[in-house]
């Protein structure tokens, strides 16, 4: 059985491409092909999107930057990123609202609740830019928040990998592969799904997580589509 109601995660290196920085517009093309066969089922479908790609403030804290004028800037970069996958949707005839947690009118709607779910019951895609509008959290925390407003059935967490492995598959060949795991042993065994605070929270929202390689082209609508791909967190089987 399909979802309703989706998140999608989507980290700025998602799109980056094979390039060291900035965005692949092929790479937004198809990733916004995917999205728009799932918006044209009538799935009320949800976006939000990093900007690892552009900008890094936790890196650039570390090189001595304030870290609260970091994060902010780094939210400006999410900013970027929403924008580009609206205009590569809306060129493929799918309604797209941005909404910003920091108030850019010019480009995009401020974030207010009400009117993002009322944008996704007229099925327009709605993508959540400037991460919370807070420092010091992540787009990870931003997701799992944004996904218990607007009542989300799942959060859909797109990486480079097929799922949550008990070690890292890049250097251990034997690495296992779960399909299901709790969010108490994502925490414990410190996993790195996505950020505590993120897991937490969908926990206590009983949100569940689906975990999923990006790069196989048509897992996005796989997944949507209640295809067993990647790893859940959470959910019944938690």
């Amino acid at each position: 059985m399909s979802y309703q109601r989706v998140l999608l995660k989507l980290s700025g290196e998602a799109l980056m491409g094979s390039q060291p920085y900035g965005i692949d517009a092929t790479v937004v093309d198809e990733i916004a092909q995917e999205i728009a066969e799932v918006a044209n089922s009538n799935i009320e479908f949800a976006i939000v999107v990093g900007g690892g790609n552009i900008f890094r403030g936790v890196k650039a804290a570390s090189a001595g930057m304030d870290r609260a004028t970091a994060d902010y800037i780094g939210m400006i970069a999410t900013v970027m990123n929403a924008l580009t996958l609206q205009d590569a949707l809306e060129r493929m005839d799918v309604p797209t609202r941005v909404q910003s947690a920091i108030t850019m009118q010019q480009v995009a709607e401020p974030y207010i609740r009400r009117r993002a779910i009322r944008h996704l019951e007229k099925k327009r895609v709605v993508i959540f830019a400037a991460g919370s509008g807070n420092p010091f959290f992540t787009t990870d925390t931003t997701a799992a928040l944004r996904a218990a407003e607007i009542d989300a059935e799942v959060i859909c967490k797109a990486t480079q990998v097929d799922g949550v492995y008990d070690s890292d598959p890049h250097t251990n060949p034997n690495a296992h592969l779960f399909e299901h795991i709790s969010y108490t042993y994502v925490l414990t065994e410190d996993l790195r799904v996505m950020d505590g605070s993120a897991i937490a929270l969908c926990r206590d929202n009983s949100i569940p997580i689906v975990v999923f390689n990006l790069s196989q082209s048509g897992n996005i609508v796989r997944v949507v589509n209640g295809e067993s791909v990647g790893t859940v967190v959470g959910g019944k089987q938690s």
